[in-house]
């Protein structure tokens, strides 16, 4: 079976658009750069989880009902290993040459790999509105160094949301007070989206 290739974008492209630690919510203008072509390119996923010339963009959605966040732990079965056994509140992957349909990968391709990997991993039941809210950058962790998170919010009509594939358990929505006393167990995105969740979900 041939490799997955995977949309990456150029570390040095994201350094001159202004680099940073943490979030930040200028989604529009970074988003629109790094998905403007020569930016985004394919690479082969074995090749961009350990070369840090490069950053994956990584769509990270996280899904609310009446106050309250989902959050699961990942299994170890699929997906990123390094992540494994770790509580999220987000969900999403990597995009890939598919997701392009033979064309540039652009914004509209973005919303169709942001489409594809939610349904991958959930089955949603409930109306939904959706926004991409902030950008996530962490150089900290071996993984952290070879992503960058697009973090959007999909705040739910009901809470009728079900597991799509095996590597997610223990799916539920929890107040955030409850993962705010587990932070220590959550992966790290999770962590710091949750340090300044009030503001993403902008309450």
């Amino acid at each position: 079976m041939a490799e997955e290739m995977i949309l990456v974008v150029p570390r040095s492209e994201f350094d001159r658009l202004g680099a940073f630690e943490g979030l930040h919510f200028e989604v529009d203008r970074y988003l629109s750069a790094l998905l403007t072509p020569p930016s985004p390119r394919f690479m082969a996923r074995s090749l961009a989880e350990t070369d840090p010339n490069f950053k994956q963009i990584i769509p990270y959605a996280i899904f609310t009902h009446e106050g309250r966040i989902l959050s699961y732990i990942r299994g170890g079965k699929g997906g990123e290993k390094r992540l494994a056994a770790k509580r999220s509140i987000g969900i999403g992957g990597h995009m890939n040459d598919a997701d392009a349909a033979g064309q540039s990968f652009d914004l509209a391709a973005y919303h169709r790999a942001l489409q594809r990997e939610i349904a991958e991993e959930l089955r949603i039941h409930s109306p939904y509105q959706q926004r991409a809210v902030a950008l996530l950058n962490d150089d900290s962790t071996e993984v952290g160094k070879v992503h960058i998170g697009v973090v959007h919010v999909f705040e739910c009509d009901t809470d009728d949301i079900t597991c799509g594939e095996a590597a997610i358990t223990d799916l539920a929505f929890l107040d955030k007070e409850v993962l705010r006393t587990n932070h220590e167990f959550l992966e790290t995105w999770s962590q710091i989206c949750m340090n300044s969740i009030d503001t993403i979900l902008g309450g």
